[in-house]
C-alpha cells in the first residue's frame, strides 16, 4: 500500500537513490511520481534507498552529484549505506 504522506525525498531527478524521511519497513511501497518502488529491507530514517539498479562500481547519485561508488550490486528497494558504498567525498578515496 502506498502512504498518503511522503516517505522519501528525491533530491534531484538524476538521483538513483532517495532519502527515507520516515523509517521504511520491508514490503512498504514508496511512490515516486506514479512509479512505485517496493522496499526490500528495513531502511532507517535518514538513510538512502536505491530506486534504480546500481551495478558494482557504478556511481551513487544524490543531489544530482556522484557521492560514492557501489562496492556490490544494489537492487531497487535496497538499503544504500556504508556496507555497499565507498564515498567519493572523503579524502584518500579513489
Amino acid at each position: 500500500m502506498v502512504a498518503a504522506h511522503p516517505r522519501v525525498l528525491l533530491l534531484n531527478q538524476r538521483d538513483n537513490v532517495v532519502v527515507a524521511i520516515r523509517t521504511l519497513r520491508t514490503g512498504d511501497a514508496v511512490d515516486l511520481n506514479g512509479r512505485q518502488v517496493l522496499v526490500a529491507e528495513d531502511i532507517p530514517f535518514g538513510h538512502k534507498l536505491a530506486i534504480a539498479k546500481i551495478g558494482e562500481g557504478d556511481s551513487i547519485v544524490k543531489y544530482g552529484e556522484v557521492i560514492g561508488r557501489a562496492t556490490s550490486p544494489i537492487a531497487p528497494g535496497h538499503h544504500v549505506h556504508v556496507h555497499n558504498v565507498v564515498s567519493a567525498r572523503l579524502p584518500g578515496v579513489p
